[in-house]
């Protein structure tokens, strides 16, 4: 999964152009047209950087990104508008915005605008995900549970960054062979190897720690952590 951001445009040639040039530079892209389905998603999931157009239909960018900043969501957001003035840019940078730019632009710039906030300090903790005593780095990829290191394979790494990212929520094996495995169609193989590979993965995070992290909910899925909500 790696790092996630979020691009809210709704003129269809832009976002496409945007969601296949971030994913080839290998960030982990979804897409939203409209302000509505940007704060749905916001709410729901977690994102690393957002793109957020300003000219949206139903609910502007700037009323969105007012609306995330009270309360309290501290996601860099850089802002992508036609407008040009100095009263645009104050109004958009007041209203919780990290950086603005401004259309047409070269997607070279709007690249590095990214790189550039994913390494400020707010998404230093974005970069990395945490939940009791337990720790992954979404850059150098390491994982630790205080300050003992968990040794994880690539598809341990996997299922713990979205149980990570879902932390409180339950997490179904459909949710793991769509989400992780990139399966389309359960079949029992599937689901036998998702077993296995989370029992190997439940091993290392909590059988050496009293405290224990990863609830199974019989026949509906597990859990890291947190009420169930």
């Amino acid at each position: 999964m790696g790092v996630r951001i979020l691009v809210v445009e709704d003129e269809p040639k832009v976002a496409n152009a945007l969601g296949s040039g971030l994913a080839a530079e290998r960030y982990d892209v979804c897409l939203a047209s409209t302000g509505e389905d940007a704060f749905f998603l916001i709410n729901e999931e977690s994102f690393d950087l957002v793109v957020l157009d300003l000219m949206l239909p139903r609910r502007d960018g700037l009323e969105i990104l007012r609306a995330l900043r009270k309360q309290g969501l501290a996601t860099p957001v850089l802002i992508l508008t036609a407008k040009d003035t100095i009263e645009d840019r104050v109004q958009g940078l007041d209203s919780g915005a990290d950086d603005y730019l401004v259309k047409p632009f070269a997607f070279p710039e709007l690249l590095a605008r990214v790189r550039a906030l994913l390494r400020r300090g707010r998404a230093e903790q974005a970069l990395r995900l945490r939940h009791d005593d337990l720790e992954m780095d979404l850059v150098t990829r390491k994982v630790a549970r205080g300050t003992q290191a968990l040794e994880l394979t690539g598809k341990e790494y996997e299922i713990l960054e979205y149980l990570l990212r879902h932390q409180g929520r339950v997490v179904s094996r459909e949710m793991l062979a769509h989400d992780v495995w990139k399966v389309t169609a359960r079949a029992t193989p599937i689901d036998n190897v998702i077993d296995v590979t989370f029992a190997r993965l439940r091993r290392k995070v909590d059988e050496s720690f009293p405290k224990k992290l990863i609830r199974t909910i019989r026949g509906v899925g597990f859990v890291l952590g947190g009420e169930l909500r």
